[in-house]
């Protein structure tokens, strides 16, 4: 046995996002957006056609979590207002209903000691702005920071950690490459574009939050998936890795940390005529406005070989055309999710950050295991018993903690999620909370095993193993 121990004032908690969590209540003035216009209109596409509607009910239930969180070890937890509950329409004006309950929420983690960790866009859209293009349209930059600027002066005096974006690669993919997310296009030019466009207000929201001298730090949460070759001493295969990394991980790392954006990134989109529209300044708001801290969501490696099968040319030029994924034989997996489980990844992207970032202060935002029909680990105490989670959860600590005795400058650790919650097209698909939701109760919470084991991590800032 081994003891591993955290520095002190370490961040132990876990992630999840309004959409995902709060639900709607009648007379609750939250607007559409692009989660609920899609489940209206396309229900089929949602896992048991279970949409956002209800969620996990956090608008109802958020003082009974808040104390779920205490009892699970919290001492921080990340959240995030929903942009379409604030401003139902995107812009004009805003909901007093909204401000009201996210007043409440923030005082009762404050008096609880859970700190709010608070991400300002995590995939949902206005619907009233994305029927004018969304992030296609250089307006929705500007009502974003002017959301932005609302959101610091309603809630800045308690919010200390704020964070623009939440996994932003994830709307260009979804949305304008592989169809996972609404408007789920499949046209690269305008994928540089929604990341330029993204890009861009994270640094403008960053300008106006450090114009107003608010006693606190702004950062960004990527998921960084580094990007492995098959075969390391083959240059073609090495090649395909720097592609996938300067696609899927760099074209936000290196902007919202260094001001600029990778070479091999900008090689591709001016060899295919894909430089996106800008203005003037736009590239010197980007370079003079970087982050004060990184979050980041770790679930699975990529892996990637050269480009050995043919070009689909179907809907023009991909990422794909760069290289080809590659199965590594002998991987462990979760047949749930469909992904590798990787542990050593998460302490080679906290040394990448060392080395090639500036060692910026950041901390795991999200890392967890989303497991199908859990109920079959019930036991007669009706505690889920997933051992599997505080396996993988411990896995994956043992090398932050390696990081850290290397200099990684990593101040934290949350899992996804607190309490299951309602995940995008795949709704209850898999669940990943410390806390168990039975939708056939109304929502009836239960601590999980893992909620109870990481309490334990928390008190003791470590754990043996």
């Amino acid at each position: 046995m081994k003891t591993y121990n955290f520095p002190e004032n370490f961040w132990w908690g876990s992630a999840a996002s309004g959409t995902q969590t709060e639900g709607r209540l009648p007379n609750d003035g939250k607007g559409e957006n692009i989660w609920d216009y899609w489940y209206e209109t396309n229900p089929e596409l949602f896992f048991n056609q279970v949409g956002p509607g209800k969620t996990s009910q956090f608008l109802s239930k958020y003082e009974e979590d808040i104390q779920l969180m205490k009892k699970t070890g919290h001492n921080s937890f990340r959240t995030g207002i929903q942009w379409s509950r604030l401003f139902p329409k995107g812009t004009g004006e805003v909901n007093q209903v909204a401000v009201n309950f996210y007043n409440k929420v923030f005082d009762e983690l404050l008096a609880n000691d859970i700190e709010p960790f608070i991400t300002l866009y995590h995939f949902d859209m206005p619907l009233e702005l994305q029927k004018k293009g969304g992030w296609l349209n250089r307006e929705t930059v500007d009502a974003y920071v002017a959301y932005a600027k609302t959101c610091f002066e309603l809630f800045g005096d308690r919010v200390k950690k704020w964070f623009t974006h939440n996994e932003p690669i994830v709307p260009v993919e979804g949305g304008y490459l592989y169809q996972f997310h609404y408007p789920a296009e499949v046209n690269m030019k305008h994928a540089v574009q929604v990341g330029f466009h993204e890009n861009l207000a994270s640094a403008k929201a960053i300008a106006v939050y450090h114009g107003l001298k608010l006693d606190g730090e702004i950062g960004i949460v990527l998921n960084l998936t580094p990007s492995y070759p098959r075969d390391e001493n083959n240059p073609e295969d090495l090649k395909a890795s720097q592609y996938a990394d300067a696609f899927f991980n760099r074209s936000f790392l290196d902007p919202a940390v260094k001001g600029t954006f990778p070479p091999k990134l900008i090689e591709v989109v001016k060899e295919l005529n894909m430089v996106p529209e800008m203005e003037a300044d736009d590239l010197d708001v980007i370079k003079n406005n970087t982050i004060d801290l990184l979050g980041i969501n770790y679930y699975q490696p990529r892996r990637v070989k050269a480009k050995e099968s043919a070009i689909d040319h179907t809907n023009g030029p991909m990422p794909d055309d760069y290289f080809d994924n590659y199965e590594m034989p002998g991987r462990k997996m979760n047949p749930y999710r469909g992904w590798e489980i990787y542990e050593k990844g998460i302490y080679d992207i906290l040394i990448n950050v060392r080395d090639n970032y500036g060692n910026i202060r950041c901390y795991i935002s999200e890392n967890g295991m989303g497991v199908e029909n859990e109920e079959r680990f019930i036991d007669a105490k009706g505690e889920v018993q997933d051992d599997y989670r505080i396996e993988f959860v411990t896995d994956h600590l043992k090398f932050v903690h390696q990081a850290l005795e290397e200099g990684s400058n990593v101040q934290g650790y949350h899992m996804w999620t607190c309490m299951d919650n309602w995940s995008w097209l795949n709704a209850y698909k898999n669940r990943y909370g410390f806390i168990s939701v039975d939708l056939a109760q109304d929502g009836k919470r239960t601590i999980k095993k893992s909620g109870y084991w990481f309490k334990q991590v928390s008190d003791n800032n470590g754990f043996e193993a």
